[in-house]
């Protein structure tokens, strides 16, 4: 029988994922090499189907391209605002981004030529980017227990960061990882505590799917 982790560390691993929160606000300064590197390297040990890895990182330390990059998200901001309809206004209030004060700016990306890659993909082709969110979450659970902050940002648009960053054909940005230091953490979700949407509860159904209608369990016959 496989050894389990002892209590200390099992209620260490629950605490992290507990209180994981996608953070917008960060204080300045340099997030140290070496804890960079062990993050970098919680990203890679992340499972991936038929080990394809497909996450590639790649670091903005230029100034001007991460300047591009906060100018794209923007241009999206704006637009998912007036596609929000009622709801824009109080869209734009939110902070949705820490681009600017982060220590660290990383893009997380789906490598090319994984069309080569059958093995688990062939029916389910997005599985590459499952297994890239895997590592994005091995990322942000070790970066909380290692007390930095990190922030996802999916507001942009695929072809414009692709581009600015020389992508290859194929290849596609996923995430804009804001990563720091941050003088607290948020005590609940912030778009939890800014009312935006409650927790929901968790959702497990058994054996099938339960039938939205009265009558679907007699039209599924």
């Amino acid at each position: 029988m496989a050894v389990s982790f002892s209590a200390d560390e099992r209620a260490a691993v629950y605490k992290a994922i507990r209180e994981r929160r996608d953070m917008r606000h960060f204080l300045p300064g340099p997030v140290a090499p070496e804890l960079l590197s062990r993050l970098l390297q919680a990203a890679h040990q992340a499972p991936s189907v038929g080990y394809m890895q497909p996450w590639r990182v790649v670091r903005i330390t230029d100034a001007g391209v991460r300047q591009g990059l906060r100018e794209i998200v923007e241009r999206e901001r704006v637009a998912t605002a007036e596609a929000l309809g009622e709801r824009g206004d109080a869209f734009m209030r939110l902070k949705v981004e820490g681009m600017a004060e982060c220590g660290e700016l990383l893009v997380m990306a789906l490598m090319d030529g994984r069309e080569a890659h059958v093995f688990g993909r062939r029916t389910l082709p997005e599985m590459d980017l499952a297994s890239v969110a895997c590592a994005i979450q091995n990322m942000w659970l070790a970066a909380r227990a290692e007390g930095l902050g990190m922030g996802w940002v999916s507001l942009f648009e695929v072809e414009a960061v692709r581009v600015l960053l020389g992508m290859p054909a194929g290849a596609r940005p996923v995430a804009i990882l804001c990563l720091g230091h941050v003088e607290a953490f948020y005590p609940r979700p912030m778009l939890e505590s800014e009312g935006w949407a409650p927790r929901e509860d968790m959702q497990v159904y058994e054996n099938r799917w339960p039938e939205a209608e009265a009558g679907g369990a007699e039209e599924a016959r």
